[in-house]
């Protein structure tokens, strides 16, 4: 069976006149479950039944087509709207389902997350894993950072964990996001990928460095979405049963190990095999070599927020793992490929603001829009019912009879159920116990639009410069850097290098003699 052709599947299915079972094998290398197939008459949408879907209705043989082909025109619309818009930024990505397994008891005194209950407790997960600044079809193995974004399917609800392989984020304040993304695509008058841009906003804003230096290093191009780890990027509460309140980041480490790809290989790669990252968690999980990733939290007080030496709510920069420990919570195991790209990969939407009882935002300025932006550009991409989609609404029925209406309700939009609240016709109610715990913001009168652009944004690189990386680490920074940077223009260039030497001396002048070498018409 598994010799024969697709088209001999086909011929075979179809060969029995009731149900025929068999098992789908490698086919143009995709590995199917076992199947029942039933030969059904295809219709229309509408149910009617469809005699031959291979001719089009024409006047005579050779005459023009008719308008009155109802299965010609709703093959033609429906092939005009199958593409919806893709992703601002992580366009391209893979993804796939599996468990989140609690194995360890001590997230219990910072948390009443129902998932985090007790020791044993699963979770169903789907990850979807992304590049940032690539559209779709990009190659997946180009320098970039990748996005590692969780929906957690918890008995509270959905928890979406937005996070990416990188520790730190790109800016400070969620106003520079969108100038940030726009300096990493194409230009808009030439449509070409632009080095000008991307160095002119980086020098301009050295808080930008922090990523700089990890996305410049040999973790800019992992191996595959499997040998790297997962970051939240920005910090949550966590509240436990008494309404204590502690802030935490969350870290997940691959049990994989970090593996990364040599550039010379990534060039290849992007012409011989683009989508290498989502074919290689696809083949893995189908030949049951299931990923993983060890969870941990990090957790700060409050008094320790108020008298760190940086701003906790930095998302651009780390908590030492020296001062704020690792704190083991558990398991993420991804053991199923999903169904269907489309449905289940492409039509996921994350929305930070989705967080389950006794978790949290913090202050985090960056995280605070995230909270809008994901779901607005979401409801954008998908309609207003996105959070309705299988692959992202909670496993159990949700209670929203004022959220309804609006283009693409598929469901029964809550039958006559009044739209108001409160109403005198039914029983659904509130639940107390699920009010947020009250906290202080402020005794003083300081909202106001603060300067963040001048705050320190060298210490934590250049500890990652002198003490994470080794020589040979630093000397193919450089060169990432400069071949990279050798298409900017020059004064752009100058100013790049000396945002790098605030970070190091031996950086700076490492990727100036580099550029020289690269261009020595223009670096004089």
């Amino acid at each position: 069976m598994c010799d024969r052709s697709l088209n001999q599947v086909i011929d075979f299915a179809e060969s029995d006149k009731n149900y025929v079972s068999f098992k789908f094998c490698k086919l143009r290398n995709i590995s199917f479950a076992k199947k029942l197939i039933q030969q059904e008459t295809i219709t229309e949408l509408s149910g009617a039944k469809i005699g031959d879907k291979l001719n089009s209705m024409t006047c005579g043989k050779r005459g023009p087509v008719l308008l009155q082909d109802t299965i010609l025109l709703e093959e033609l619309r429906q092939f005009d709207v199958e593409r919806i818009p893709e992703r601002v930024v992580h366009a391209k990505g893979g993804g796939a389902f599996g468990t989140f397994i609690m194995t360890h008891q001590q997230i219990t005194n910072y948390t009443k997350a129902a998932m985090f209950s007790h020791v044993g407790k699963e979770t169903p997960v789907f990850i979807r894993f992304s590049t940032v600044a690539g559209e779709l079809g990009s190659a997946d193995t180009v320098r970039d950072v990748r996005g590692f974004a969780i929906k957690f399917y918890t008995d509270d609800g959905i928890w979406d964990l937005v996070g990416n392989n990188c520790p730190t984020g790109p800016v400070k304040d969620p106003i520079r996001f969108p100038s940030a993304m726009r300096s990493r695509k194409r230009n808009p008058r030439t449509h070409l990928p632009d080095r000008n841009a991307f160095w002119d906003f980086a020098s301009l804003l050295p808080e930008t460095v922090h990523q700089l230096m990890f996305l410049f290093s040999e973790r800019g191009i992992p191996d595959g979405f499997r040998h790297m780890h997962g970051f939240s990027i920005n910090t949550f509460k966590l509240v436990n049963a008494k309404n204590d309140v502690v802030y935490t980041r969350f870290f997940f480490r691959t049990n994989q190990g970090i593996k990364n790809i040599e550039p010379p290989v990534a060039q290849r790669l992007a012409a011989e095999n683009r989508d290498y990252s989502i074919r290689d968690l696809y083949n893995a999980i189908e030949n049951g070599e299931y990923p993983s990733w060890t969870c941990y939290v990090q957790i700060m007080t409050f008094e320790e927020a108020k008298n760190w030496y940086y701003n906790p709510f930095d998302a651009t920069k780390v908590w030492p793992h020296k001062e704020f420990p690792l704190v083991e919570v558990g398991q993420l195991i991804l053991n199923r490929n999903p169904v269907n790209y489309f449905a289940e990969v492409e039509q996921s939407a994350f929305n930070p603001a989705n967080i389950p009882y006794g978790i949290e935002p913090s202050p985090d300025m960056e995280l605070h829009g995230r909270l809008f932006s994901y779901v607005d550009t979401q409801r954008y991409r998908l309609g207003a019912h996105a959070p309705k989609l299988p692959v992202n609404r909670p496993n159990f029925r949700t209670v929203t009879p004022t959220i309804r209406d609006g283009k693409g309700v598929f469901d029964d939009n809550f039958d006559g159920f009044p739209n108001y609240y409160p109403n005198s016709y039914s029983n659904a109610k509130t639940d107390k116990h699920f009010v947020d715990p009250a906290y202080r913001v402020t005794n003083t009168p300081d909202v106001d639009r603060y300067d963040t652009t001048d705050e320190d944004n060298f210490d934590q690189p250049k500890i990652f410069w002198e003490t994470v990386l080794n020589d040979k680490e630093r000397k193919n920074m450089i060169q990432a850097i400069a071949n990279h940077m050798k298409e900017a223009q020059l004064f752009i260039q100058r100013r790049a290098v000396a945002m790098l030497s605030g970070v190091h001396e031996d950086l700076g002048n490492g990727v100036w003699e580099q550029l020289r070498q690269l261009n020595t018409t223009r670096c004089t």
